[in-house]
This record gives structure tokens, sequence and C-alpha cells, in this order.
């Protein structure tokens, strides 16, 4: 059967192909061989910088760099046909460059293609430089936008004052743009917390073997941090055969915490929805139900939530997964990573569709208002606070009696405070507190969180 976006077994390479195609630049298996070629040429010429081989004429170094730069779909199924004859995915690329190399001026610097590395050598920093630029060209893109309109929503709706529900019940009032704004703020401060990648380059066990045996008087260590760096990459100097990916699992922990808090958000926003605090916006032509016409369906922040929760479980297993390898190198690690684009993919998924969700809302601010007055009950904590100020004893048990488990009216409450026994400027105070102004400091929150 032909793959297409119909038979494709995957739904990030069907159903979801157009939302995430992006992505396949960084993580297919084109992308791959691109990466590895993509080090294995830089390796070559910084050869040539620290005079292991010659110097490199500047049509050489262009044509060496064209080689990962014009890299094409065509070149990519050679080296795949090299691979099926060989079975060694890294030393395929190797034999593509020498080939390439063959037939110009290059042939006689052909065997210091792939010298004195390991494949994990060129497979680490490969997937190094394609998870930094997707997460710079796509991940962050994405996220920052989701994020940005999150601060926006806070910022529009900072003084509508609503309900609060603390264990699924009335609680202190609160305001809909502060809620907003402590998403925005747990999100801004997760980004913050995404590390430097890091990569290594020091042989088959990690100590430098074959490049010392062959070149004593270089100092290796010195090469090799500099070769990293100019990767955009932080040089991890103590290594068995692979890296040990340590700063991959502090990434997918990041990204699982960024994925919860977007979590945290479709399902607070789904029970604003289901509560009529959210309108949503009807597109025409839409469907709804298969049955009821009525329904306008939080599908986004639903859909949102579901890859979420593989995009986590991915991540979990890969967190977990590649810290562990048996003595100095087993394979297992190798075919995980061939997940990490998928991991990226849900993830992007979710960040799209919980954007739309939230492009399709809008306050109902009638309904909050009522609501919010229909629970008068919630001022009997601002009522105790300021009599305990007053030294009255035993305030919070009074306010209990009056309203625990109760429905109330402000005339009721207004009644209680008549009958305390406090000056009547204190009475005069107690009746001034409303629901719609008893939310604190709510929207000077929002203004601080929303800043960044």
């Amino acid at each position: 059967m032909i793959l297409n976006s119909l038979t494709a077994i995957s739904p990030i390479d069907g159903r979801y192909r157009k939302q995430t195609e992006e992505l396949s630049q960084y993580f297919s298996e084109f992308a791959l061989i691109k990466y590895r070629l993509k080090i294995e040429i830089l390796y070559l010429i910084e050869l040539s910088r620290i005079k292991i081989i010659r110097k490199l004429k500047l049509k050489e170094k262009q044509y060496l760099v064209d080689l990962y730069t014009d890299f094409k779909l065509r070149d990519a199924q050679k080296v795949k046909k090299i691979e099926s004859e060989i079975k060694h995915d890294v030393k395929a690329v190797e034999y593509f460059i020498k080939q390439k190399l063959e037939k110009t001026s290059l042939k006689d610097l052909k065997e210091f293609t792939h010298f004195a590395l390991t494949s994990e050598d060129t497979n680490n920093l490969a997937y190094g430089l394609m998870i930094k630029d997707a997460l710079r060209k796509v991940y962050f893109p994405a996220l920052n936008s989701l994020t940005k309109k999150i601060c926006q929503l806070a910022k529009k709706n900072k003084d509508v004052a609503m309900l609060a529900h603390t264990h699924g019940q009335p609680a202190s009032p609160t305001t809909l743009g502060k809620e907003l704004a402590v998403f925005c703020y747990r999100l801004h401060n997760q980004i913050k917390a995404i590390p430097q990648l890091k990569g290594k380059l020091n042989g088959a066990v990690g100590n430098y073997n074959a490049h010392v045996v062959a070149y004593p008087q270089k100092n290796w260590v010195k090469f090799s941090k500099k070769f990293i760096k100019k990767l955009g990459l932080k040089p991890n100097l103590l290594t068995t055969q692979i890296e040990n990916h340590d700063c991959l699992a502090e990434l997918f922990h990041a990204m699982i915490r960024i994925n919860n808090i977007i979590l945290d958000l479709n399902r607070d926003f789904w029970i604003y929805i289901s509560m009529d605090y959210l309108k949503q916006k009807v597109i025409k032509g839409e469907v709804g139900s298969s049955t009821m016409p009525h329904k306008v369906n939080p599908i986004n922040f639903e859909n949102s939530e579901g890859n979420l929760g593989i995009a986590n479980n991915l991540l979990n297993h890969l967190a977990n997964k590649l810290l562990i390898s048996r003595l100095q190198r087993d394979l297992s690690d190798s075919t995980a990573c061939r997940n990490i684009g998928a991991a990226f993919a849900y993830c992007l998924l979710s960040f799209q569709n919980t954007l739309k969700g939230l492009n399709k809302i809008k306050a109902n601010q009638k309904i909050i208002a009522q609501n919010l007055e229909n629970h008068p009950e919630i001022l009997a904590e601002a009522i105790q606070i300021i009599l305990r100020r007053e030294k009255i004893v035993m305030p919070y048990e009074a306010l209990k009696e009056l309203v625990r488990g109760r429905k109330i009216t402000m005339i009721k409450l207004h009644n209680f405070i008549d009958k305390l026994k406090v000056s009547s400027q204190v009475k005069k105070e107690l009746k001034q507190i409303t629901v719609k102004v008893y939310t604190g400091y709510a929207t000077i929150l929002t203004k601080l969180a929303t800043k960044a």
C-alpha cells in the first residue's frame, strides 16, 4: 500500500500531517542522515583547521559544506542503499562521503572521514543539533504563541470578578484574568528552565584512545570542547561510549512540566465552558454532534489533552530509558531516540489545539456575575477575619454556624452584622464588602504576571 496521509499508521504522518509536517525537517530519517552528514563534514573541516589534514582550498571547503546544505532526497536514498548492504547507518554516511570525495581533489583526505570517531560521536551531536533546531524553530514559536495568547486573555479579563472553586465548591472570589495569569506565569518559569543541550566527541569508550594514539601531541580535549561549542552545544567531557543523555532527560522532564501546565489549563477551561462561564464561537458549517444539533463541544481542549498524554508518556519513557545503558554501550537508546520526533509532534499538536480553543472563547460576563451574586456566603471569610482583627472571640465558629452548607442572602448576612458587638464604623465597613470587590490583589497580580 502506498504511503500517504490516509494509509499512514501513525496519526502524526496521517491525520495530523499538515499540523506537524515542519518537524520532518528535524526528526525524519532524511533529517537524521543530513544532520549526521553535517557533523562528519564539519569534523573533517575542523581537522584541517588544527593541521591533522592539509589546508583546504576555499573551493574544497565550499564543496564539503555543499554536501550537507544541498543534500537531497536522492542523496539520502543512496545512503540508505549503502546501509542496506553494510547494515550500519552511520558507516553508510561515511562511505557516502568517501564516494563523493573520490571524484574530487579531496580524495587524498577520504580516510580522515570519521577519523578516530565512534558512531555515537556522530549520532549524539546530530541529535543535539536536531533537537536544538527543532526547539528554536518549531517548539518555542508554538509555545510562545500559546503563552502570549494566555497573557492577552489574562489582561483582557483582569477585572472580571468570578466565583472561585476549591474542591469544586464555591470559594473566595478571584478574577478570570488572574486565573489565566497563573498559567502565563507558570509557563514563563518553565520555559526558562529548558537546559542547554550537551554533546560528546571522545571516541569508542570516551577516552580519546584512537585520537591520542594517532596524534599524541594534540590536545584532543581542547579540540572537542571547541568543536562542540561551535555547534551551540555544551561539551560533556566524561562519558562512556555514549553521551549519557542526562541533559536530554532534563529537557524531557521540563517539557513534561510544560505539558502538564497546559493540561491543567485545558481541564479548567473545559469546566468553565461546561459551567457557561465561557462561551465558544460558533463556526459556520461545523457539526458538534451527529444527533444533537445544538452541541458546540470544547473539542480543541479535549484534543490537546489527549495528545499531551501521549507526549508525556513518550517523554517520560525517553527520560527514564536514555539514562540507562549496559556497561559502556548498548543500542537500546538508539531505537528509543528515533521516537523523539513523535514526542515533539504530539506536543506541537497540543499547543496548536489549545491555542485554537482559546481563540474561540470569550467570557460570559453575565453568567459569571450572576453566579457570583448567588453565593454571598463566600463573604463569611472576610467578615470573620475583620472580627478577628477587632478581637471578637470565636468569630469563625459563629460564621460557620450561620453559613456552612446553607444558602443565605445578603440580607441575612447584614442581619448577622447588625447583631455584632462592634462599633457602627466596623458594621459599616463589613456591609460595604461585596462579592464583586472582595478579590484582593487579583488585578494587580495579573498585571505583574503578564509583564513578561
